[in-house]
């Protein structure tokens, strides 16, 4: 075979660095953007923060507006008149004149505040403290219950099986293990570990229903109870005797609570031989319980989200901005690029300038993301300009290959650029892809964007009457005369996307 030697022209994408740390910042959520640049502010001394400098130019612009004298010098003689008056400060406090008995309904505070005692609201920075991590609290379910079992008298196996009941219990309160099992695996323990109780003491069933009763009286109430039915009746029994209809209520949440769930009004109506409106208070009491009552001490914290871009209408135009708060703001530190030398190799020299190409670089990413994130959401909201002004019900379909030709890139670029990027709107703070949707056709020709669906479905539910609720059929059917096809499963799926129950489960009574 003869070798021969050909040209061939064509073309081909080349992954530089610099085009890979743009693809990666470009799909970085806000929170894992603020981390890469305090990664990068670390290992690059060519960055800086721009915060620094403007907020301490504006204090002095203020100082300035304001009339605001410099702080005269600090002298020998000041401090010692500081001192001095501080000591007289202190001196005075203590020689307040101290009554023989105080007032029978004071306390010590009332009659001496210490100087101290005013909370403080700044941390040593001079900001104010964060009031949601102040008053937050990492208190769990278990760590709840077991406090009020250190309170509680208790014998050393009566505690045994209180900490296994507890231990049983899930974030919601419910008792997760039955009677048996707790009863066996506190008999396995008490065999095999020295817990200096008797080996020929056996652990009945009996006990552990016992101390299991002492523990539903913990708080919250309805707590370590083993099926909903027993958590609405620990509920009930702890309201007052003279409760309207809570006889009545155990009896129905202990019996009947099957058919209640299933909506089931006539047969309820037989069995407690109530009337309907007589039926429909005691379902109102049922219904003001609480069918979790752990998620009152397990609580997850909230989660707060930057949005990235804001949308306002100004002038009857809706405007789109970049949140500058979003993200702290970079610049290049003059005083060590003016370190660099053009000619010279050594490694210092030779160290400053990589670092000062990796910043430029850097500096040209963030600007590059930020310009495509703009350049989307501005097209987003020129196409969902319905959805601004009047609601979901307005919502277009759009979908990301209308986006990336309007904005002239490739599909894979607007998903990462729509992936975990937030809008904040007058309507609320919306993730970039819920503006995406897929369509439904209508008899007249158009489309309708599924979100738009959704809202319809959520609106004829809200709006039912609630003896007859509507079926699907019937909700395909309004759609079908508003122009708008849709099957009757489709209308399933979205409802239960909507996390709407069938109609048989949305029956109530007025």
């Amino acid at each position: 075979m003869k070798q021969t030697l050909s040209l061939r022209i064509g073309q081909h994408l080349a992954m530089t660095p610099q085009l890979q740390q743009a693809i990666r910042l470009l799909q970085l959520s806000t929170l894992d953007l603020r981390q890469e640049i305090q990664e990068t502010l670390e290992s690059n001394p060519m960055l800086e923060l721009e915060e620094e400098e403007i907020s301490a130019e504006q204090d002095l612009l203020t100082q300035a507006n304001e009339g605001v004298t410099a702080p005269e010098p600090v002298t020998d003689a000041s401090i010692g008149n500081e001192s001095e008056d501080a000591a007289t400060s202190v001196d005075s406090d203590f020689e307040q004149p101290i009554p023989d008995e105080l007032p029978v309904d004071t306390s010590w505070d009332d009659i001496y505040q210490p100087a101290s005692s005013t909370p403080t609201t700044q941390n040593p920075d001079g900001g104010n403290w964060d009031i949601d991590a102040t008053n937050g609290t990492s208190e769990t379910l278990q760590d709840h219950l077991l406090w009020q079992l250190n309170l509680t008298p208790m014998s050393e196996l009566d505690l045994i099986i209180a900490t296994a009941i507890i231990d049983a219990i899930n974030t919601d309160g419910m008792l997760t293990l039955t009677v048996e099992e707790i009863t066996e695996s506190v008999a396995s323990f008490t065999s095999q570990n020295g817990t200096g109780i008797d080996a020929e003491i056996e652990v009945e069933s009996d006990e552990v229903v016992a101390v299991l009763k002492r523990i539903q009286h913990f708080d919250p109430t309805g707590i370590g109870a083993r099926d909903l039915g027993e958590c609405l009746s620990l509920q009930l029994m702890a309201l007052p005797n003279d409760t309207p209809w809570r006889s009545k209520a155990v009896e129905l949440a202990e019996n009947y609570l099957d058919l209640l769930g299933s909506r089931n009004f006539a047969t309820l109506k037989r069995k407690t031989k109530l009337t309907e409106e007589d039926l429909a208070c005691v379902v109102a009491l049922i219904q003001s319980l609480n069918p979790r009552p752990g998620t009152t001490i397990a609580s997850e914290q909230a989660q707060y989200i930057t949005p990235d871009v804001t949308v306002k209408k100004n002038n009857g135009r809706w405007v789109v901005e970049l949140n500058g708060e979003a993200t702290p703001k970079l610049r290049i530190n003059d005083n060590y690029a003016s370190l660099v030398r053009r000619a010279d190799n050594s490694p210092d020299n030779t160290f400053l300038k990589n670092n000062l190409q990796e910043a430029r670089w850097f500096l040209k990413s963030l600007q590059s993301r930020n310009e495509t994130l703009l350049k989307v959401a501005t097209k987003i909201v020129e196409h969902q300009r319905g959805f601004l002004e009047y609601g979901e019900e307005a919502m277009k379909p759009l979908v990301l290959h209308d986006i990336a030709e309007a904005v002239e890139m490739h599909e894979s670029t607007i998903s990462r650029v729509t992936s975990r990027k937030y809008m904040h709107t007058p309507r609320g703070i919306f993730e970039l892809k819920y503006f995406f949707s897929s369509h439904v056709g209508t008899s007249t020709g158009g489309e309708v964007s599924s979100t738009a669906i959704r809202a319809l479905i959520k609106k004829l539910t809200a709006d039912e009457n609630p003896r007859k609720p509507l079926s699907d059929n019937s909700i395909a059917a309004i759609l079908a005369d508003q122009n708008i096809k849709v099957a009757r499963r489709t209308v399933a799926k979205y409802r239960e996307s909507l996390a709407i129950p069938p109609s048989n489960e949305r029956k109530r009574l007025v």
